[in-house]
């Protein structure tokens, strides 16, 4: 994996799946707002990031994950200062294919069911049709995606670990 570098601001994601469907959040409000999404956030101080994934999903989307698995490390590198200030995210991704409770909506994500060909890339991060397939075929995976801003990837590097 890669090294953590301690000026990042580390993130996790978490993305629910099973052999034919996926399911994705939009994101109402906050960074990334308007846009399909795993579910995750910001690591809080005292937390690791397995903590912090599995906080997220209770809290965006109301669900516990029974053997979440870690899949990969995205660094995100945004000219224009990306989250809060920060240039550089690390995204901790982790996937989940078996969860108890129901899916459902809260203040900042409502849930939906996607069939894994009918993956609605045009209204996600612009980096997801480049590793969401890597993590659905089972494979891990890291890398760097730079972006101009939140919509522009300059260039990427994305390799199978």
């Amino acid at each position: 994996m890669l090294k953590k570098d301690s000026a990042n601001k580390i993130a996790t994601l978490c993305c629910v799946y099973d052999n034919s469907r996926i399911l994705l959040g939009m994101k109402k409000r906050g960074f990334g707002e308007g846009r399909w999404n795993g579910f995750g956030g910001k690591v809080h101080e005292g937390e690791t990031i397995e903590q912090t994934a599995l906080r997220e999903l209770e809290e965006e989307v109301g669900i516990v994950p029974v053997g979440m698995k870690k899949r990969g490390v995205i660094i995100f590198k945004f000219e224009d200062n990306g989250l809060e200030g920060n240039p550089d995210i690390e995204v901790n991704i982790f996937s989940v294919s078996e969860f108890e409770g129901k899916p459902i909506e809260t203040e900042e994500m409502r849930p939906q069911w996607f069939l894994h060909n009918e993956i609605p890339y045009d209204t996600m991060w612009p980096d997801d049709i480049f590793w969401l397939p890597m993590m659905l075929a089972g494979k891990n995976f890291e890398g760097t995606f730079y972006f101009k801003d939140t919509n522009e990837i300059i260039r990427h590097e994305l390799r199978e670990i």
